[in-house]
């Protein structure tokens, strides 16, 4: 079934911060008690791809929010697809701190919870850098569902948000908090190698974690964006659509 939804830009005020982070929210136009999906935004930022995304979640029947995780240093920033958006993106990303995401993951469960449609059950969908915010949310917070899609420096500390223990390290607390961790990447990423996945496995599977690792073999990292030519890939894309829906259905 497919709801007609509304969507809006929010602000939510973040324990600590000077200023509100803003929010893309979409969710059904039915009255009703629905479950919640936050959305990761990708090193682009809340762009169209991301709402897209929110959006076609809403559609689902379920309150979905993509939240500005650059909201310190540069509000409401929208990349382009290519070196120049990359390379700020990564200058972004690289100033991000566990402390930082993990407040604004924990305010925007809080104001998900607030709301008079929300059931209160939460998953995290997030996509590369996004997918590392929800592996490590994950961790600390109480999220029934975690989606992550080809989520980088899960098991290294070459980025700050992977310091000063690689995140793997903390899964532990996935089980902790009862989570279930279902992980979408390509056999071809560049970015994420086959050793890479063994150990985030062997972790997942020594702490307990009920989790899922789906690999793609001949899809590249972001094979779930149509607008990335040279990396989207139709058919694992709407595979894991496909896998999406059940997983929200059948678990939020």
């Amino acid at each position: 079934m497919k709801h007609k939804t509304i969507s809006k830009k929010v602000h939510i005020q973040v324990k600590g911060s000077t200023s509100k982070m803003s929010g893309y929210l979409a969710q059904p136009e039915t009255d009703g008690k629905f479950p919640s999906v936050i959305i990761g935004m990708e090193i682009f930022g809340v762009n169209g791809h991301i709402k897209d995304i929110t959006n076609k979640i809403a559609k689902l029947g379920y309150i979905a929010i993509a939240v500005d995780f650059y909201h310190r240093t540069e509000p409401n920033l929208e990349l382009s697809f290519d070196t120049e958006g990359r390379n700020k993106g990564m200058e972004l990303m690289n100033q991000l701190s566990r402390e930082e995401v993990l407040k604004d993951v924990k305010a925007t469960m809080d104001f998900l919870k607030s709301m008079e449609k929300s059931t209160k059950k939460i998953g995290f969908i997030g996509f590369s850098i996004g997918g590392h915010i929800a592996y490590l949310a994950a961790t600390k917070l109480d999220l029934s569902i975690t989606i992550c899609f080809y989520a980088g420096w899960i098991v290294n500390k070459d980025i700050k948000l992977s310091q000063p223990e690689p995140t793997v390290t903390l899964t532990s607390g996935i089980a902790k908090n009862n989570g279930q961790l279902y992980y979408f990447v390509g056999g071809q990423d560049s970015l994420i190698t086959k050793e890479q996945l063994e150990l985030m496995t062997e972790a997942l599977t020594s702490n307990n974690v009920r989790h899922e690792i789906i690999v793609y073999p001949q899809a590249k990292h972001g094979f779930f964006c149509e607008q990335r030519p040279l990396t989207f890939d139709k058919s694992s894309r709407d595979n894991a659509w496909e896998r999406i829906q059940k997983i929200l259905k059948n678990k939020l």
